[in-house]
């Protein structure tokens, strides 16, 4: 079995970029052997059974998305160069993260991510990197707030930049520990 056996055409236009209104009115596919039925996500409480078990991630996605910049000397003046960074987890010196273009980053560099928010690139290893930002604890909390963008799965994100109602709309309706950097995406149809 291959990858490219899971391929298929889906249209942009099938593709929701925003939440059902009201988020339980989004619908839902019951396949039980032969048949398949539409529903709605309303409809989850009438096929949960007595010993079925039902799991929900209760953590608060964090604007993990953070565009800035690098600057470097060079023979011909200064040049500054725009990154994107998606923090992945933290870590006891900072955080691990994804970045574009990663190749062009090098240890010891600094990323400024607007005026409330910068980081020291500390490592480079297996694709990501780690940062050291300058900012801790509650203060890291509220630069990220203001500077930071909800991590959109790649497929919205494809069609539409992350907005301000991406922060409510973007998180289960459960959420309170924060520090998910990606939410749990079919908890999004709860209400």
């Amino acid at each position: 079995m291959k990858l490219d056996d899971f391929d298929f055409h889906l249209p942009e236009t099938l593709i929701a970029t925003r939440p059902a209104r009201p988020r339980s009115s989004a619908r839902l596919l019951l396949a039980q052997g032969d048949s398949i039925r539409d529903l709605h996500v309303r409809d989850l409480t009438d096929l949960l059974g007595p010993g079925d078990l039902l799991v929900l991630n209760d953590t608060k996605v964090i604007p993990a998305r953070l565009n800035g910049t690098r600057a470097r000397q060079t023979p011909q003046g200064e040049v500054v160069a725009k990154v994107e960074v998606t923090l992945l987890e933290p870590t006891p010196l900072g955080w691990k993260a994804l970045a574009k273009p990663l190749r062009k980053l090098k240890p010891g560099e600094v990323i400024r991510f607007g005026d409330t928010l910068s980081a020291e690139v500390a490592e480079i290893a297996g694709g990501e990197l780690s940062l050291r930002f300058d900012a801790t604890g509650a203060a890291f909390d509220a630069a990220l707030a203001q500077v930071g963008a909800m991590p959109l799965p790649p497929y919205i994100a494809a069609l539409r930049a992350p907005d301000d109602a991406d922060r409510e709309d973007y998180q289960t309706v459960w959420a309170r520990r924060s520090g998910a950097v990606a939410a749990p995406t079919a908890s999004l149809h709860f209400d």
